[in-house]
């Protein structure tokens, strides 16, 4: 198959890389530095399980709309953050609809898949999350990640309202599996997309706020039950917005996240980084709709504020101690 890797990041390199090594062709949507070393020296990505160097073919946004047919590919990873969503389907929207061709997105949140879907429809949508994944930039054109990186997609918004955009995920499921990517195909991806939220949303923003890595979080002490606690204002969202969500589906993404290894989040790499924070994909998601169906979210609200104000872990120590 020939993919198009939208947003080719830590996790879009990462799967790339697999897909490129099962001999599968894929072109990588990139920009600035990382673009150039791209395509100046190819990439390199560094997993303990695989060590992939290679040229690639690599662009950038513009010049695959105005060099590249959307006819060519058979897929695209979309790897943007959620707060490129909009924008990036709106100036691939003629692009897009010159063609089938569908859209699996891997990206953070809740909110991506119906923007997506009012492009192109709900039949060439399928919502997805990566999982016990860690990949971010090391340098430009240098990739280091870790985790399993499994995958699960869905059609979007279930199975049973677009039964053949479900048979073309479990097929494309078989292909996933044999480049080495975990994959599984839920019938409710919507249910899914929810429960990685229950983390994301307890574990992102509190990592870039501390400075603490998963492993680190979970083994605080404090900390340790403000995640629970968080994981459950997100699920009495959720469950007021129509998501099939209960107090098992905390428990197991409580214990799943207690599991992990050492890894940082995307939000604190991006922290780090000096990048934009991805809040109003993960907490702002919950924020809005807990205001709107009246779901009291105050953990999530505190973390969120404190962020905004740039308040590290340093200067949170320094402010409660006055």
């Amino acid at each position: 198959m020939k993919f198009l890797i939208l947003g080719a990041g830590g996790i879009g390199c990462y799967y790339g890389a697999r897909l490129l090594e099962a001999g599968h062709s894929c072109t990588f949507v990139a920009r600035g530095k990382h673009l150039e070393a791209l395509q100046t020296n190819g990439l390199e990505v560094r997993h303990p399980e695989l060590h992939f160097t290679g040229a690639v073919d690599a662009i950038n946004l513009a010049t695959l709309i105005r060099e590249r047919s959307a006819a060519e590919f058979d897929l695209v990873l979309f790897c943007l953050k959620g707060g490129a969503t909009t924008e990036t389907m709106e100036q691939l929207n003629a692009w897009l609809n010159d063609s089938q061709l569908i859209l699996l997105s891997l990206q953070n949140g809740v909110d991506n898949e119906p923007l997506i879907a009012n492009t192109i429809g709900d039949a060439r949508t399928l919502g997805g999350l990566a999982v016990r994944i860690g990949g971010h930039i090391l340098e430009p054109g240098i990739i280091e990640a870790t985790g399993p990186a499994q995958i699960v997609m869905g059609a979007w918004p279930d199975s049973t309202a677009q039964p053949s955009t479900d048979a073309f995920a479990k097929k494309l499921s078989l292909l996933l599996n044999e480049a080495d990517i975990p994959t599984q195909v839920s019938p409710d991806i919507r249910y899914e997309l929810w429960r990685k939220l229950l983390i994301n949303n307890s574990m992102n923003p509190l990592s870039a706020l501390t400075g603490l890595d998963t492993r680190s979080l979970t083994s605080d002490p404090v900390l340790r039950p403000i995640i629970h606690a968080v994981m459950t204002e997100t699920a009495a969202v959720g469950i007021a917005d129509g998501v099939a969500l209960g107090e098992k589906d905390v428990e197991e993404m409580f214990e799943l996240i207690c599991g992990f290894d050492a890894i940082k989040t995307s939000m604190l790499v991006d922290r780090e980084k000096g990048r934009p924070l991805e809040l109003d994909g993960i907490s702002g998601a919950v924020l809005s709709r807990g205001e709107k169906l009246g779901i009291n979210t105050p953990l999530t609200a505190l973390i969120n504020r404190l962020l905004e104000l740039n308040i590290g872990s340093a200067e949170l120590l320094t402010t409660l101690k006055r």
